[in-house]
């Protein structure tokens, strides 16, 4: 079923611009900050709903992928979104610098053991498409390779769907200028400090290189099946709003219920 938020969806086989899009959009939401706010918290009971009956059910996977660029907002994403869910049934994986046994191995070797159980919802703190992005602006592989990895990529997560997983993956979409004003708060309030690293600003640099590889990845791996969406994320409310919405969209479309639990169980009275 179509909603507002298709918008920002990238369909498959055609091509995509980031500056098309405008990282501090809020268009899709007519409301105010606090309605926003207020919208996503009654988002957020359902999920609570929704979460708990897929891991009762135990018959659906869920993975969710976030990317960004540095400071673009995963942590407060995950923080927000799944805010009250149940631990349990929600595992989070963060996939940092790959160690020297991980790079021993082909390059979707590290992030196949995190994918979601039956009843589970994976978060996957970026992911395997680092080896894409990463890998062509650092130069780290030949071109030959990365290109190739677009393909593994669609055939690993159609497996992954066809065996009942059910994929969105998100680009949290901020501006250079808003990435600016966040690495600055870094430094500047000690609270936020912890989050700083020099490697940060070497990024930086190729802010461009980056913003042409994720097109060309996020154009060449949307499908059907695992697709991909360009959300807003300079405003933090907004970017809630809009991933909360996808993810509930999805839950809804999988028709999860709760258990009804055993028939004889009706009139038992524990003594």
């Amino acid at each position: 079923m179509a909603t507002k938020f298709d918008r920002y969806r990238v369909p498959p086989g055609k091509g995509l611009r980031l500056s098309d899009i405008a990282p501090d959009e809020t268009k899709a939401f007519d409301g105010d900050k606090d309605q926003a706010r207020a919208r996503t918290q009654t988002l957020n009971a359902r999920l609570e709903e929704l979460q708990e009956a897929l891991y009762a059910e135990g018959r659906h996977r869920v993975l969710v992928v976030l990317q960004a660029m540095d400071a673009g907002g995963k942590d407060g994403t995950i923080r927000s979104v799944f805010e009250g869910v149940n631990p349990q049934g929600v595992k989070v994986a963060c996939f940092k610098q790959p160690t020297r046994h991980e790079l021993a191995h082909d390059f979707l070797w590290r992030v196949h053991p995190h994918t979601p159980g039956a009843g589970e919802i994976a978060i996957w703190n970026r992911s395997h498409y680092e080896d894409v992005l990463v890998a062509r602006v650092r130069d780290l592989v030949p071109e030959t390779r990365w290109r190739r990895r677009y393909e593994h990529i669609v055939a690993f997560e159609k497996m992954l769907a066809d065996e009942g997983t059910t994929i969105r993956k998100v680009f949290l979409h901020i501006s250079k200028d808003e990435q600016r004003k966040r690495l600055q708060e870094r430094i500047d309030d000690p609270k936020k400090r912890w989050k700083w690293h020099p490697a940060d600003l070497d990024e930086r640099r190729w802010w461009d290189d980056y913003q042409r590889a994720y097109e060309e990845a996020m154009a060449a791996t949307s499908t059907e099946h695992a697709p991909w969406y360009v959300v807003p994320a300079d405003r933090n409310w907004y970017r809630d709003l809009v991933v909360s919405e996808l993810l509930l969209d999805a839950l809804e479309g999988l028709g999860i219920r709760l258990p009804e639990g055993d028939p004889g169980i009706a009139g038992l009275r524990v003594t």
